[in-house]
């Protein structure tokens, strides 16, 4: 039986069947029910065989990534069926060439209004930090435009005229026809607590805050700057401790005189002594020389004192300036300088009535909030008012000020967050031949251009030429040395300035393009046949440069890299066409740069609208 088995089966079969242990065939019969014959082994094809589920026990040895699927795991592909649902996941358009002209000239007939309904209603959105800036309504900035034109000159504010004399004698000397800039109309009427011209002035809450938001370039210093002098020079007046002091120095030099005394003078501390009356905070120490200058020019007519206290001063000099003995009236710092003096003095903020915050976006951000809330804390007891100005109001500093200081009055421009018209824009794409993507390249030919250009003008003097002078922004700290290196390889006069700079360099090459004195050499008589540029000077900085400095005699800026928000676009392009002159900037763009950005910017200018 068992040899019959072995030639009516296959050898598989005959293995299999071995192996088991041999049973009777009458016990089977009567233990097992009938079993129905199956197919050999050899016989049953791959796809009869069960599959072998997955153990839970077993873990996934690769779980970071997702498993692949093999064909057979693969969803059947579906078949295509007439029905409304049959165009679903077709990659082939289906379209009768006939019945498309059709629908197409259909289209072109229809209203230009249905055009207009399609499109966006503000396609202006390519940058993303634009819904960051506060907006101001339209209606708002014409109001405004009819309530600046009440006053007309600064004989209309009611200013002390010691004061008005210093603005015509030593800030604007040897101009004619000198005219408050659009700020200056709105803020200092404000400050000083003035409506109308020739109306007096009412009287002011004991706590006072204020917002001066103003394009770049309009003259915010001297709008918070005449208001705080004037209302320190009224109270010094009507301060009996200062008046008492100035009688006793006066009958001690009359006394001195007449006995003819040649020893020491009188050396009374002053009652200001390191108790300073007007305290202005600044980001920068570049920014701080620049509104102690315009400080200083106004001492000069209405004899206050004023002290500058930055980074590059030694400790011994800041002591000395803060507690001589002639005492101190108006303070310009910036913010850590001053609360690590606080710190060690308290009382240096005792007598402060006039807290000034400029460039406010930047002071009251994530890097200065803390210490710059802490100072205007300390002078709180004392202080009368709070000015903050800025010329770009981000909506986080808005929503600051309006949940601490609720009662603030907003001073703003009709052009606020706009870059004046009077600065063109030009593209230059860098990926385009000659350049190639080589911006260092593109750079040094815009240099060029822009001497060539200025070569080409009469000089008033013969044999002279004016200089040129441009600021080149770059986006990286290590990037203003590479570029200024290139320059210089190229003839072209270029300083790196920077954070690393050392401080006495900042003072010193700034003043080249601050100074608002026309630069001028002697033409080379016999040029080189070395290129090289004679009368252009180039300044390769950060955003170091492009906050509150005021390059008047700068005329071109070319923006090396595209700026990163909204913001750093106004103040860069912000240090061409100061107070009323012409300006322009030159952006190189790239392959890896924003080009929406950029053309959503040169749209917004080209309309004179505000980058919101």
């Amino acid at each position: 039986m068992r040899r019959a088995a072995a030639n009516s089966v296959c050898l598989r079969c005959v293995h299999t069947i071995r192996s088991r242990p041999l049973v009777q065939p009458s016990l089977t019969s009567s233990i097992l029910p009938t079993v129905q014959p199956q197919p050999c082994l050899g016989q049953r094809s791959l796809t009869h065989r069960a599959k072998d589920r997955p153990s839970r026990m077993i873990l996934a040895d690769q779980v970071h990534r997702t498993p692949r699927l093999g064909r057979d795991d693969r969803k059947p592909r579906r078949e295509r069926v007439a029905g409304p649902f049959a165009g679903m996941n077709r990659t082939v358009a289906n379209v009768d060439p006939s019945r498309a002209a059709s629908r197409a000239r259909s289209a072109d007939r229809k209203d230009s209004r249905d055009d207009s309904r399609r499109r966006p209603p503000n396609d202006r959105k390519a940058l993303k930090m634009q819904r960051a800036l506060e907006s101001v309504s339209y209606s708002k900035r014409t109001s405004l435009k009819e309530k600046m034109q009440s006053f007309e000159s600064f004989e209309q504010f009611d200013l002390l005229p010691t004061l008005k004399t210093a603005i015509v004698d030593e800030v604007f000397a040897g101009l004619v026809d000198i005219r408050p800039t659009p700020v200056q109309r709105l803020a200092i009427p404000a400050l000083l607590g003035q409506k109308e011209p020739g109306e007096p002035r009412t009287q002011q809450e004991r706590q006072s805050s204020f917002l001066l938001a103003a394009e770049t370039g309009s003259g915010k210093t001297l709008a918070y700057l005449l208001p705080a002098i004037d209302a320190l020079k009224r109270a010094e007046a009507e301060d009996p401790e200062i008046q008492a002091y100035k009688e006793r120095a006066a009958i001690e030099k009359e006394r001195q005189k007449a006995a003819d005394f040649k020893g020491k003078p009188f050396e009374e501390p002053h009652p200001t002594m390191a108790r300073p009356k007007v305290v202005v905070l600044v980001p920068t120490a570049e920014l701080a020389h620049q509104v102690g200058l315009v400080a200083k020019k106004l001492s000069h007519a209405v004899k206050f004192k004023t002290e500058i206290l930055s980074s590059n001063l030694k400790p011994q000099q800041i002591q000395r300036n803060l507690y001589g003995p002639k005492g101190l009236d108006l303070v310009i710092s910036t913010p850590h300088l001053l609360a690590s003096i606080a710190d060690s003095d308290p009382n240096i903020l005792s007598r402060v009535s006039h807290v000034i915050i400029d460039e406010a976006d930047s002071l009251f951000d994530r890097s200065f909030s803390s210490v710059t809330s802490s100072i205007v804390e300390r002078a709180s007891p004392s202080m009368k008012q709070l000015i903050c100005c800025s010329a770009t109001i981000p909506r986080k500093l808005n929503n600051y000020l309006a949940t601490n200081y609720p009662k603030m009055v907003r001073i703003t421009t009709p052009n606020l967050h706009a870059i004046p018209r009077r600065v063109q824009l030009g593209v230059i794409d860098v990926s385009k031949d000659p350049y190639r993507n080589n911006k260092d390249l593109a750079c040094a030919d815009a240099i060029y251009t822009i001497g060539r250009e200025a070569s080409q003008h009469e000089n008033l003097v013969k044999d002279e030429i004016d200089v040129r002078r441009i600021i080149v922004f770059v986006n990286e700290r290590e990037k203003t040395e590479q570029v200024a290196e290139y320059l210089r390889s190229k003839g072209i006069d270029a300083q790196a300035l920077h954070r690393d700079t050392p401080e006495k360099r900042h003072g010193e090459t700034l003043e080249t393009f601050t100074t608002s004195e026309p630069l001028r050499i002697i033409a080379p008589p016999n040029p080189s046949r070395k290129r090289s540029l004679a009368n252009v000077k180039v300044l390769v900085v950060t955003d170091l440069a492009s906050r509150g400095i005021d390059t008047l005699a700068v005329r071109h800026v070319i923006l090396y890299d595209v700026p990163h928000t909204t913001i750093d676009f106004i103040h860069r392009l912000g240090r061409a066409g100061r107070m009323g002159r012409r300006g322009r900037g030159i952006v190189l763009v790239g392959n890896d740069d924003r080009r929406d950005v950029v053309a959503d910017v040169k749209k917004s200018m080209f309309m004179g609208q505000a980058l919101i």
